[in-house]
């Protein structure tokens, strides 16, 4: 009744203001669903750097393959295989010691670092590799060995006779006589080989410190020369066109300062490990010879070279780091305060927080303890195989190489994968009179150097079921083949509907999606033997579930927030009964023995 005494012009007016608030709703509404929309896609296309999401493949040079024939796999051998890395979905490879070496430790114990080992090939035969690598945008990332060299170096040499530029260059010690007057070492120091870290050496009438075998005396990392020299065979390898170094044993580099114990290395005190003898590694806590503060401080002065380099052409020199060590020193190479680390390094929990008895419990705890500890802005890393540790179909069982697999492909950050372990390789038989690992050697045990040898692990890679498995025409490989290889190889997997390879080459495409690229990540433990993780970018969500078990599971993925419904099955693991686009639904999945799927949300 109010609006019918009002006059005409009144009237006009509440309509003006009647019309300028719908419009001002409409523009709030079209900027909310702008908004939505825009939330849904933002960040679609963040800048990542190249190694941020990279998956690395590791080649053990000797094994990968060879082409001349003399059992022995070389960079040629590489570089005609660079394709089937691009194949895979491999970003990166990272190739173990090629330097120039009397192979005592097969390319861990060098001569040169400057020059190439004559049965790897020749340096113009890496540059081959690096341009080839270059026109598949495959990166080349070396290992450096600066913790020690051969004792077949030219500075070892010259440092044995007190030359007097290489003098300092080693750690050298006086010995003692005992009560018998038998010549003794320092100190109680046992080296990774076993037995004494210390080997005495007549033409300087000293002992040199050898934390890894005999042939490879450690070099004097408090002697600002022999840094220097360190970062100029960085700035070499990455001036002639490698994408980044793995620094090996990072955390075996520094030594205590014997300065503070009066000049004389003091002895390491006992573990008292049971069954451990006096001979063993594990014999005494090495609290003296790893894991020292100034070790972080020179991870630092690596890292300035690689930044120095990358400045030049803003393409990112990426440094690893390799060091078997507790999880809060581990998550230290990322670098403190103002003081860079290393870009990767290197993620040892799922080779060494799990084994054979672990469970679904045990694997999340390892992965999300990882998550937990590294910094918060730096991308996680993820490997399951090295050259020195037991593969994955042997170190647990076949049917979880897929799952995984799945973990290393597509839990946040970057993948590493050691060769063969995309095609399920097993661990090779290799007796005692053809054990070729100082290692196991050095135990003096023809029955037991099974416990500690890594020639298994190292056996030539599985082309083919055609001779030498593809890998050589030689009569003889430098270690024999893995049994298997006639239905392991790379050839029979490539052309079958559904293997290892099949399942790996699909992962890795799957990775390149937003929600393994950018998404978030949740876990569950379901029961004991089932393990999930979700993967979400905005509302496409993904669950990854693996049941490790050996019996039949049935879990209800509506534990997770926001999953319910249908699922669509995107990979299966090999002996799954499901296969791409089958659809299970959330609240009832029943799983077989070793069964792993990823499965997408339906929205």
């Amino acid at each position: 009744m109010y609006f019918l005494s009002l006059e005409k012009d009144q009237l006009q007016y509440f309509e003006n203001i009647l019309k300028k608030v719908k419009e001002y709703v409409r523009e709030i509404i079209f900027l909310v669903i702008c908004t939505v929309i825009e939330g849904r896609y933002e960040n679609i296309n963040v800048k990542q750097d190249w190694w941020e999401t990279a998956v690395f493949y590791q080649i053990y040079p000797r094994s990968f393959m060879d082409s001349d024939g003399d059992g022995i796999g070389d960079i040629i051998g590489i570089t005609s295989r660079l394709e089937y890395l691009k194949d895979l979905g491999v970003d990166a490879t990272w190739i173990s010691p090629i330097y120039k070496s009397p192979m005592n430790d097969f390319g861990y114990d060098v001569s040169d670092y400057y020059s190439i080992q004559p049965e790897f090939g020749t340096m113009e035969d890496f540059e081959q590799l690096l341009k080839k690598a270059r026109e598949l945008n495959i990166k080349v990332v070396l290992e450096f060995v600066p913790n020690h060299t051969s004792n077949e170096s030219e500075w070892f040499t010259k440092s044995s006779h007190r030359d007097e530029y290489y003098n300092d260059w080693y750690i050298w010690e006086n010995g003692h006589l005992d009560a018998n007057g038998q010549r003794r070492p320092p100190n109680n120091w046992i080296s990774v080989f076993r037995k004494s870290a210390w080997h005495y050496s007549p033409s300087r009438d000293q002992y040199y410190l050898h934390q890894f075998g005999s042939a490879q005396p450690d070099l004097n990392i408090r002697n600002p020369v022999v840094v220097e020299e360190l970062k100029n065979i960085i700035k070499y390898w990455l001036e002639k066109g490698v994408a980044g170094m793995r620094i090996n044993a990072a955390n075996h580099l520094v030594e205590t300062d014997k300065d503070i114990f009066g000049g004389r290395y003091p002895d390491e005190p006992k573990t008292g490990t049971p069954g451990v003898m006096n001979e063993d590694y594990e014999y005494l806590n090495h609290v003296y010879t790893r894991d020292q503060e100034e070790t972080y401080d020179l991870m630092s002065q690596f890292r300035d070279v690689f930044d120095a380099i990358t400045l030049r052409d803003n393409l990112t020199r990426i440094m690893m780091t390799d060091a078997y060590t507790s999880i809060k020193n581990a998550v230290r190479y990322y670098g403190e305060g103002i003081h860079s680390g290393a870009h990767i390094p290197m993620n040892y929990a799922l080779i060494q927080d799990l084994n054979k008895e672990s469970d679904a419990r045990d694997m999340k705890y390892a992965i999300d303890r990882w998550l937990t500890y590294k910094p918060l802005r730096k991308p996680a890393n993820w490997v399951t195989g090295t050259h020195d540790k037991s593969r994955v179909a042997s170190r647990f069982r076949p049917e979880l190489v897929d799952a995984f697999n799945m973990l290393v492909l597509l839990l946040p950050g970057i993948a590493i994968t050691y060769m063969g372990e995309e095609i399920g390789m097993v661990n090779g038989f290799v007796k005692w009179t053809e054990t070729k690992d100082p290692i196991a050697c050095n135990t003096d045990d023809p029955i037991n150097f099974v416990d500690v040898t890594r020639d298994p692990v190292r056996t030539p890679f599985q082309w083919s079921n055609g001779k030498n498995a593809g890998f050589s025409d030689a009569e003889r490989t430098w270690l024999p083949l893995a049994e298997g290889y006639e239905n392991i190889n790379v050839a029979n997997q490539r052309s079958a509907d559904r293997s290892h390879f099949q399942v790996y080459r699909t992962l890795t495409s799957l990775r390149l999606r937003p929600a393994f690229r950018l998404g978030r990540y949740e876990s569950l433990a379901l029961s004991h033997d089932v393990f999930a993780f979700k993967r979400w970018y905005n509302d496409d969500a993904y669950i990854v579930v693996m049941n490790v078990g050996r019996t039949y599971q049935i879990v209800n993925l509506t534990a997770f927030d926001l999953i319910f419904g249908n699922l669509e099955v995107e990979v299966s693991s090999v002996l799954s009964s499901r296969t791409y686009s089958d659809i299970v639904q959330a609240n009832y999945l029943d799983l077989a023995a070793d069964e792993a799927l990823v499965l997408r949300m339906q929205v």
